[in-house]
């Protein structure tokens, strides 16, 4: 599958009730590790490259030249379509525009940009607060209108259900719909009543962001095909899956000063050759080999 054949198949992908499962990737690492399980999709998640790149959190610190370089990378090494959390869109309007090229020529496939004040807080973080809807409104029209491939999807998230309620998002959620998002995201629905309203509400692809102990209870993948989701975001599972295991194997490690038996905690040196594609470079040294 090429690029441009990945990027247009992803609409496709993302229809209401398919609650196609995207693992989030903040690495090529990670992204090499979803794509050997089959995972037909990755989500470039802001907060793990905040987390794993800078060691801090997701506040709004990470630039559009960092965000570019790591989806650059993941999109060398991935070969389905990946969805690009790129925050506010790093300013207005206008800045928002050059966001979209960056991203576009970086390699993603869907952009997704969000209503809060700039800058940034986690979607499960208190204290949020959003821009008006106007801005919002504008920002969306801007972004349609920046992408040289309009099969590029743009993904409109709200975070009004913190500072303004559930009717109030899904009313945002409605009117970026009618500027031209693909795909809506209401984040952090916190009662199974809003998890089941959203798409019921809004009838076109929709989004639902699971975090682990955070704000949206998790539900059954069939549960939510039945509600209607497009997509289901795990945005972290495996970066905190990664520091549980850093932290275990860690710990052997600062108390025994060995590994030993404990080393199953972690793949051995043959796997992690396999999973960057070590055979690969060595086919290229060997065809490349001077005589």
């Amino acid at each position: 599958m090429t690029h441009r054949s990945a990027r247009r198949d992803f609409r496709g992908l993302l229809t209401p009730g398919a609650a196609v499962v995207l693992p989030g990737v903040s690495n090529a690492l990670a992204a090499r590790v979803v794509a050997d399980l089959a995972f037909p999709a990755a989500y470039v998640t802001g907060a793990g490259i905040a987390n794993t790149f800078l060691g801090i959190p997701d506040n709004g610190l990470v630039t559009l030249t960092e965000l570019a370089d790591h989806v650059a990378a993941i999109r060398s090494v991935f070969p389905g379509p990946l969805m690009v959390d790129a925050d506010t869109g790093f300013g207005n309007a206008v800045n928002l525009m050059r966001t979209v090229k960056v991203l576009e020529r970086a390699g993603a496939d869907a952009i997704q940009i969000e209503d809060q004040v700039f800058p940034k807080r986690c979607g499960h973080f208190d204290g949020k607060a959003v821009i008006p809807l106007s801005e919002m409104v504008a920002k969306i029209k801007a972004a349609v209108d920046a992408r040289s491939d309009a099969d590029v999807l743009i993904v409109a998230r709200t975070d009004a259900i913190a500072t303004h309620g559930f009717q109030a998002a899904i009313e945002r959620a409605a009117a970026c719909r009618e500027a031209g998002a693909d795909v809506g995201f209401v984040e952090a629905p916190q009662s199974l009543e809003d998890i089941a309203a959203i798409p019921r509400l809004l009838p076109w692809p929709q989004i639902i962001n699971i975090v682990l102990g955070g704000k949206t209870l998790e539900l059954p993948n069939e549960k939510l095909r039945a509600l209607g989701y497009a997509g289901v975001l795990y945005a972290n599972v495996a970066l905190q899956s990664a520091l549980r295991g850093m932290q275990e194997a860690l710990s052997v490690l600062r108390r025994d000063g060995r590994m030993g038996d404990a080393s199953r905690l972690a793949v051995d040196f043959a796997e992690r050759q396999r999973l960057v594609g070590k055979a690969e470079f060595d086919a290229l040294e060997r065809k490349y080999k001077a005589d």
